[in-house]
């Protein structure tokens, strides 16, 4: 038995300690926001939060995540209830087919919760890793900024 914190609630979850996170996540605890994009950490879709940051939860073993905390988009509010990221996101209409959009969302997650004041080149550099193959980039950049401007910052203007 492998003991994991997510979303602030204690799991103990009966697989092989070199099950990938993403596995466990959809699988063994219905968390299905998370992804299977590509399998080798090259697109984000499986994008989650470990201690805050960003992680590929389709390469990170269970074993890796003992006494740490993991975060999904299920754990940044509600249908009803969304928080300013899942919010941001919906009003801008950042989603085209979705399938990218809750790793896109918890990307961005860490970054706001680090730096309310990105500037334009930080946050792009920040969600690069994250692909959508659909084009909404400009959508979610847009949901980005109007998320940071909810929480009580702005992204900034990259210095020339």
């Amino acid at each position: 038995m492998i003991s994991l914190t997510v979303n602030g609630t204690e799991h103990s979850v009966d697989a092989d300690p070199d099950t990938p996170l993403l596995y466990v996540l959809r699988g063994d605890l219905g968390l299905d926001g998370a992804k299977f994009g590509c399998g080798l950490g090259q697109c984000g879709a499986c994008t989650v939060l470990v201690d805050d940051r960003p992680a590929f939860s389709c390469l990170t073993p269970i074993a890796a995540l003992d006494g740490r905390k993991i975060r999904t988009i299920e754990g940044l509010g509600t249908p009803d209830r969304p928080g300013a990221l899942p919010a941001a996101f919906e009003a801008e209409q950042a989603a085209q087919c979705g399938y990218c959009i809750a790793g896109m969302i918890m990307r961005a997650q860490a970054l706001l919760e680090r730096n309310v004041r990105p500037t334009e080149a930080e946050l792009r550099r920040h969600l690069a890793p994250n692909l959508c193959r659909c084009g909404t980039h400009m959508r979610i950049l847009r949901a980005v900024r109007r998320a940071a401007a909810a929480m009580g910052g702005e992204v900034q203007e990259s210095a020339r």
